[in-house]
């Protein structure tokens, strides 16, 4: 039996996309005012996710993807066992809801991982506007390029890496994506838990907190909770590279 979603909050107000912060991380570089605005036309709709709703389920009809305007989401399957599989974590200017364009249905969970915002793209409107505008069709090309790119670096990180190299990995992967929106590349708030990060990186919620532990007493990592501040980038790149620290 499918458990029914409370109900989400819509925002009554208009989205513009062409004055949104984000608009480097969601759209082609160049687009025209024309084409901006009627971009702006179908982006109609932001939706509030408080922290532990989901904002899609496996097996609900795909009708729109999400472009994260703020806040952190998680990625997840469901295994037979009732045991959750962490697959992704999306932050702002990133998308949501690819998983379902092949099959009209979404094939995983998509949940907050704190109070988020999302702003909705209905998928068949955006995608007669990218066979009208050739720039925002490849620039989606790119987007679900770059998704098959990162779950292939996924499958090398589970195949090949020690425990300590797959955390090293995750953390210069996830500061990289926060330097890029303009937070600081050696301080950050870890949204997710460790037992999500197991999850993600195929290892025990022991072994995380082993390895974080490692770090800090290594002077890799300052850890205080979730607050993490990376001290040595450096010796987190010679992990992930395969040298010595």
């Amino acid at each position: 039996m499918q458990t029914t979603l409370p109900p989400v909050r819509l925002e009554p107000f208009k989205v513009a996309c062409s004055s949104c912060n984000l608009r480097e991380l969601c759209l082609p570089v160049g687009i025209g005012e024309a084409q901006m605005e009627r971009l702006d036309a179908i982006v109609a709709t932001r939706r509030s996710v408080p922290r532990g709703d989901a904002l899609f389920r496996s097996g609900e009809a795909f009708t729109s993807l999400y472009a994260v305007r703020t806040g952190f989401f998680k990625t997840c399957l469901s295994s037979e066992d009732g045991r959750d599989q962490v697959t992704g974590f999306q932050m702002a200017g990133e998308l949501l809801g690819l998983d379902g364009i092949g099959t009209d249905r979404h094939t995983c969970d998509a949940v907050a991982l704190e109070d988020s915002q999302v702003c909705v793209i209905p998928y068949h409107q955006l995608e007669d506007l990218s066979r009208e505008i050739s720039d925002l069709q490849r620039h989606f090309h790119k987007i679900m390029s770059r998704e098959i790119v990162r779950d292939h670096g996924v499958m090398l990180l589970l195949g090949s890496m020690r425990a300590e190299e797959r955390l090293a990995a995750f953390l210069l992967n996830l500061t990289q994506r926060l330097r890029t929106r303009g937070f600081s590349a050696s301080s950050l708030v870890l949204r997710m838990t460790r037992e999500e990060i197991g999850s993600y990186l195929g290892l025990k919620l022991e072994t995380v907190s082993r390895a974080f532990s490692k770090f800090q007493d290594e002077g890799i990592l300052d850890v205080k909770q979730r607050q993490i501040t990376v001290l040595n980038p450096e010796a987190l790149q010679a992990l992930v590279n395969g040298s010595p620290c």
